[in-house]
């Protein structure tokens, strides 16, 4: 995707923390940073897919676990990426004076997308290191419950909460105005940033439905 477009930024929504190690997951998405010539949003979550994590015998804990491996993976990746040398005593990751080059051609580094609706753990994570925080879903008054979660996460750890965008995972409705309805609602709380789930029998004619409707919901958003 990264050398086939020229200004779509690129990545994945919520890469699972747990698939890998986050040294090995930051040095790859550099690597996707430098082929896009700096387009990379660098997407990250806790994990959730228990089946996958037992057929591949990775351990997948207890949601609090998945919490703290993604707290500490969130702090090596930033590390690797800004520091010449670095190092981490975490309880589940360490670094020794580990080199990481080259850095990211995006500076300090790429933007950090962390999905998620836990609102104890993974929006606190997310307002200590994202630049965009990423709804899996829900509708435009859960969203902005949880928004609000994360603002006060921001307040109590000394961030201003204007810092971090609000995105969501959105299926497309079955017609465009329902779209542009559904996205006007969610920019009424605050909502920038839609990603948009392509989930029809035809999903290259759902997808070009949707790309003749982005104008207009430009103009609407």
């Amino acid at each position: 995707m990264a050398v086939a477009t020229s200004r779509t930024r690129v990545g994945c929504a919520v890469t699972g923390n747990a698939y890998r190690h986050p040294a090995v997951l930051a040095k790859a998405a550099v690597t996707v940073d430098h082929l896009s010539g700096g387009r990379l949003e660098f997407g990250i979550g806790v994990g959730w897919a228990e089946n996958e994590h037992t057929m591949l015998g990775l351990p997948f804990g207890t949601a609090g676990d998945r919490a703290d491996w993604l707290e500490e993976a969130c702090q090596v990746i930033r590390s690797l990426w800004t520091q010449e040398r670095a190092s981490f005593a975490g309880q589940h990751y360490q670094l020794t004076g580990a080199v990481a080059e080259p850095k990211p051609v995006q500076q300090p580094h790429p933007p950090i997308w962390i999905g998620g609706a836990g609102r104890r753990r993974t929006l606190r994570i997310a307002a200590q290191h994202a630049s965009v925080w990423n709804a899996p879903g829900g509708s435009p008054e859960e969203v902005a419950d949880l928004s609000g979660v994360l603002d006060r996460h921001c307040a109590e750890i000394g961030r201003d909460p204007r810092e971090i965008r609000r995105s969501v995972q959105v299926r497309i409705p079955a017609t465009p105005d329902e779209l542009l309805a559904l996205a006007a609602a969610y920019a009424a709380v605050g909502v920038t940033d839609l990603l948009l789930i392509l989930h029809a029998a035809d999903p290259v004619a759902q997808a070009e439905q949707a790309g003749e409707t982005l104008p207009r919901l430009r103009a609407a958003t």
